[in-house]
């Protein structure tokens, strides 16, 4: 596909750059924040800044990418990304950490406009439904790849090189990714009434007008569900990075190795459920909710853990089922919904993910400060475990009445 699809290649190889700037930034300002506070709850507003500012740009980001070009869109954040990823370099103090947090703000809060223009702008650049399901793999692994990649990597060059390195290849990256991204030559979206581009956008009421149609749809209510209640435990996943050095008595490349196997398993996640799912979109609602409970599980074993590679290993296979049930529920949201109201449908989606993630680490992070990290690994790969079970209970007459329909399609 890569091969024979310039315009999905082009997006393909934008990403790549772009989240591996990602990574290399985000092991090297942890370790910086680690080294200048000693306080387990900046470590995790790190990760608390990557998230909660998409959730509030949600509202705008998801009806832009349903009223414009998403090429665009994608191009313009991508310029503003590559200044706010410099005002790391600004840092070098405790007094000055502030500017690094306001710069990954930043860069999240215009990244929230990305996620939608490029996840609702792939059926358009995919020639068939083999195509769709294919890229959904390719991208749903990538972020992973990226992350062992880029994470692993990251650990390296800022422990060798130093951390300012890592900040300089995060900008790069961006300005890269602008550049890319206008090799995409095919539209992005179907073609809108002329007056969808002219009339005022009207964030709230464009966002209630897919929250009605997902309301009246139980299959896409339960896909948005999803992630949502994987959410609830993904709190301690912001956490790794205080396990590697408080718990295992590691360094950055500590920290980039635990990551690293994060992402591989986040990569290999959505092949190995590719694998097994079939036309249904019943089965892929049941593939989500046992791929929650795999991810609570090897989290609950990781709270025990004492060596740093049977920690990488845990990571590994928990985010094996983190990685399938992200990019299975997004695949079921593309097939599901239309698309003048994708945009909004997987902005939607994906800012009440980040509110919950966001959330979940300010808990996990005053649970660590209060209890250690062993109790937070605990408490919140038990709330995982038992979310994902109330979804699958919940959801079953949903996968029952797809079952129907899908017979009743099929004579």
């Amino acid at each position: 596909m890569l091969r024979t699809n310039r315009d999905i290649r082009a997006l393909f190889i934008a990403q790549v750059v772009s989240y591996l700037g990602d990574w290399f930034a985000y092991v090297a300002f942890v370790g910086l924040v680690q080294d200048l506070t000693k306080v387990p709850l900046l470590v995790t507003m790190v990760f608390v800044c990557q998230s909660l500012p998409m959730f509030l740009t949600t509202p705008i980001a998801g009806p832009t990418a349903d009223r414009f070009d998403r090429r665009t869109i994608i191009t313009i954040v991508s310029i503003i990304q590559t200044v706010a990823a410099a005002g790391l370099l600004l840092v070098h103090s405790r007094g000055s950490l502030w500017i690094g947090f306001v710069s990954l703000c930043i860069i999240s809060a215009f990244a929230a406009f990305v996620t939608p223009a490029a996840q609702a702008g792939l059926p358009s650049l995919s020639r068939n439904d083999d195509e769709l399901r294919h890229a959904n793999v390719l991208f749903g692994s990538l972020w992973g790849a990226m992350l062992a990649v880029g994470a692993a990597a990251g650990g390296v060059v800022a422990s060798v090189f130093g951390r300012n390195v890592s900040f300089i290849a995060n900008a790069v990256s961006f300005a890269l990714a602008a550049i890319v991204i206008r090799f995409i030559r095919r539209p992005m979206q179907q073609p809108r009434d002329a007056r969808s581009h002219v009339e005022r956008m009207h964030p709230l009421s464009d966002m209630r007008e897919a929250v009605g149609y997902a309301r009246r749809d139980h299959a896409l209510l339960a896909l948005l569900a999803s992630k949502a209640t994987f959410a609830l435990g993904a709190g301690m996943v912001g956490l790794l990075a205080l396990l590697a050095t408080h718990q295992l008595h590691g360094g950055d490349g500590a920290t980039g190795l635990l990551l690293g196997a994060r992402g591989l398993g986040a990569a290999v996640g959505p092949v190995v459920a590719a694998r097994m799912l079939g036309p249904r979109l019943s089965r892929l609602l049941l593939l989500t909710g046992f791929s929650g409970l795999a991810f609570g599980v090897f989290y609950l074993c990781l709270s025990v853990t004492t060596t740093l590679w049977l920690a990488a290993t845990l990571v590994l296979v928990a985010h094996l089922g983190g990685g399938a049930q992200w990019t299975l529920s997004t695949y079921g949201l593309q097939r599901r919904a239309p698309d003048h109201i994708l945009g909004r449908v997987i902005a939607g989606d994906f800012g009440i993910v980040t509110l919950i993630i966001t959330l979940s680490n300010l808990a996990a992070g005053a649970l660590a400060g209060v209890a250690g990290t062993t109790w937070a690994f605990a408490v919140f790969s038990t709330l995982c475990l038992v979310a994902s079970t109330t979804y699958l209970i919940v959801t079953r007459p949903i996968r029952n009445q797809l079952d129907a329909e899908a017979r009743i399609g099929g004579h």
